[in-house]
């Protein structure tokens, strides 16, 4: 029953990245848009995530959840030394998202308009900046854990496991994946001069995405974190980020061609295995102290918590992921049976 509570928790979090990422990407592409082609790019956004950007978090919901239930050990680490930046992603979820309803419910048109706007591009950059923050924060090996606090102090304890160079680089690279498959996945829903605007973006995106991802890597080795130096070290992992840049070649072939199912798949295949490369060398020591790594396996609940919890993910797998797939659907999200060119 543990192999599927980890299932749904990495699948979890697979989807968090796709859809939630490609959610934050579509506010962090109008926010980079030329002010002449926001509206018509803001319009755009709101037609494809519109009926679907709240269903999105559900995935965020879940993976807190098992970590919650079947992992409490973890799940005390990261909400306790990383609860400041995680509050912010909460705030941030939250502004972007009273912003993008208001911005197009508003029962006035006013000076208020320009708010809502910025408010929901601004909180698209940063909110996934600071998730990737707290995922830094997480393995940068900042995070002192101590019986005794009374030598240490709040900078200690609360900011220096994520208030450095290394995690503020994967914030950006998160964003920068964010706003490439929001980019990759706009073209399938545009045409003419639209899906050239959304081409160049994407392949700035993506520019943007290996020089980060380069520097991040850089300075992590330069500093001698332990989770870049694994990951350097694992054959497997370079493999995955070289094959995930090897096809970027396919994937503007089927962009040109207007393959927007393939281009689409294309695209979420990159992002998976970048995701695959960074946890496949390092599970199940997600978490990089001071003093050591710290398994996940390491402080897991009851057995009969586990079991009544795999029973619930996969009930629940039954019902969400077919509705959800209906949802998207119906509303043109995603058109699996389309006929491709």
């Amino acid at each position: 029953m543990l192999s599927v509570v980890l299932f749904f928790l990495f699948f979890s979090l697979l989807l968090y990245v796709l859809l939630g990422g490609a959610d934050f990407g579509a506010g962090i592409v109008e926010l980079f848009t030329a002010p002449s082609k926001r509206n018509n790019t803001r319009e755009v956004i709101y037609r494809v995530i519109g009926p679907i950007w709240e269903a999105n978090h559900i995935w965020l919901i879940i993976l807190l959840v098992i970590l919650w239930t079947a992992f409490p050990g973890y799940f005390y680490i990261i909400v306790t030394y990383l609860h400041i930046p995680l509050a912010l992603v909460l705030l941030g979820i939250t502004i972007r998202g009273v912003a993008f309803v208001f911005r197009h419910y508003d029962a006035v048109i006013d000076q208020t308009q320009f708010w809502y706007n910025w408010l929901f591009r601004i909180g698209s950059l940063l909110t996934p900046i600071f998730l990737g923050i707290t995922f830094g924060g997480l393995v940068g090996g900042r995070i002192i854990i101590s019986e005794d606090y009374q030598n240490l102090d709040f900078y200690d304890v609360f900011l220096q496991p994520w208030l450095n160079p290394f995690s503020f680089l994967m914030g950006i690279f998160f964003a920068s994946i964010c706003a490439f498959l929001a980019a990759s996945f706009l073209i399938g829903e545009t045409n003419g001069e639209n899906r050239k605007h959304f081409s160049k973006i994407s392949a700035k995106f993506t520019i943007a995405l290996v020089i980060i991802g380069g520097a991040l890597f850089l300075y992590g080795y330069i500093n001698n974190i332990k989770f870049i130096e694994n990951f350097l070290h694992n054959p497997v992992s370079i493999a995955s980020v070289g094959l995930s840049g090897l096809l970027l070649i396919p994937l503007w072939k089927f962009i040109n061609n207007e393959r927007r199912l393939a281009s689409r798949f294309m695209a979420s295949l990159q992002v998976f295995l970048i995701l695959f490369a960074a946890l496949y060398v390092h599970f199940p020591y997600l978490i990089y102290t001071e003093e050591k790594e710290i398994s996940l396996l390491e402080s897991t609940s009851s057995a009969s918590s586990i079991e009544n919890l795999a029973i619930t993910l996969l009930i629940g797998g039954l019902v969400i992921l077919p509705g959800l797939f209906h949802l998207m659907k119906s509303f043109n999200g995603i058109e699996v049976y389309e006929n491709e060119k």
